[in-house]
């Protein structure tokens, strides 16, 4: 997880400077990503690992950092399996013919 979010940073705002970055680098105050970046950053993440980021949860204590984004990402997926099966169900009911 750490390294597919290493390579889209390094690859989408540091044009492939990976030494340039550090996991707890703050991307705002080193100037990495700008709130436009933190937007395609957030589309990345809900499409990569399944997730879906709130606007309350668009704060720098979840998304400033490559080590910050990771922590966010796994109490995201570990909160999802509650939820899951009941959407599931749902979109098999509403689904059916």
């Amino acid at each position: 997880m750490v390294q597919t979010i290493r390579t889209f940073v390094v690859d989408n705002y540091l044009f492939g400077e990976e030494s340039k970055l550090n996991d707890d680098d703050s991307f705002m105050e080193t100037g990495i990503i700008d709130s436009t970046g933190i937007l395609e950053l957030v589309r990345f993440l809900e499409s990569t690992y399944g997730i879906k980021v709130k606007d309350e949860e668009l704060i720098p204590d979840n998304l400033d950092s490559v080590s910050k984004i990771v922590s966010f990402i796994l109490v995201k997926q570990s909160a999802s399996p509650q939820s899951a099966p009941e959407s599931s169900s749902r979109l098999t009911r509403e689904t059916r013919p």
